[in-house]
């Protein structure tokens, strides 16, 4: 039986550096590669020394993801890792984003995982392991990133309890919850005139850094939740401990923001 990874959001960023850290897993014979660029995709296939598939399925549609399903039924391989790193944000006031651009991020954020989360589990074994990307933004409500943040905050929370439902089958779960980190995250994340809502970034962290944190927890730790960084750790607990009406207050002083669809002062 093929033992293989399989990794969404796989053609950039996070994604792809999941790709190429766990190409050097002795334990995995093949990556599954999933995200909607099949350009993108195949690029990495000269980029890592191991078998590579490329599906190319837009997770937000529930066909492309019975796609996925269909693929399992036929090879019937052996998932060691299963990597939800796809999803996406969009920065602005409430009232300036599309209804269908706030439930597509849920599709992609909420929905999906659960979806691919479900179609894997029958191909998984005792020792195998998900892992989920959240976000640090899921530790507290985010004012102009409000869906992001709630899909974030629901990853984690489904993630650690998960992993928990999970023990019996000797299955681990860990949710990885990035600080700001460079990838094409923000390419996306503008609002509609192309502005940037976001204009102070405490830090940006890279992700191999973040990756290799993320699988040094899964592997040798008995974390839930992996969270690269000290300033990421920091923010962490303050959260906890303040009143989050304050944070939030704190955040749209930060980033010069007054609450109303005009998004500058």
């Amino acid at each position: 039986m093929k033992s293989i990874a399989v990794i969404t959001g796989a053609s950039s960023g996070i994604g792809k550096e999941f790709v190429c850290q766990l190409s050097n897993n002795k334990d995995i014979d093949e990556i599954w590669i999933i995200a909607r660029n099949k350009n993108r995709l195949q690029e990495l296939i000269t980029l890592v020394n191991k078998d590579i598939k490329v599906l190319a399925l837009d997770l937000t549609i529930q066909d492309e993801l019975e796609k996925y399903k269909i693929e399992l039924e036929k090879e019937k391989p052996n998932i060691k890792i299963l990597v939800n790193c796809a999803g996406f944000g969009k920065f602005d006031h409430e009232e300036n984003i599309d209804t269908n651009v706030k439930l597509n991020m849920i599709d992609l954020n909420v929905k999906a995982v659960i979806s691919m989360t479900d179609y894997s589990l029958p191909y998984m074994e005792d020792g195998s392991n998900i892992i989920n990307v959240s976000s640090n933004s899921a530790f507290q409500p985010v004012p102009y990133i409000n869906v992001y943040s709630a899909s974030k905050s629901f990853l984690l929370s489904y993630s650690r309890a998960l992993n928990i439902e999970l023990k019996y089958r000797k299955i681990k779960v860990l949710a990885v919850c990035p600080f700001w980190t460079k990838t094409n995250f923000f390419d996306r994340a503008i609002n509609q005139n192309n502005e940037k809502v976001v204009i102070d970034y405490v830090v940006m962290y890279e992700a191999k850094d973040v990756v290799k944190k993320a699988l040094r927890d899964l592997y040798h730790s008995n974390k839930d939740m992996s969270v690269y960084g000290f300033k990421n750790n920091f923010q962490r607990i303050l959260v906890n401990i303040l009143p989050h009406n304050a944070v939030m207050k704190v955040w749209m002083m930060q980033q010069k923001l007054n609450g109303t669809p005009k998004i500058r002062e």
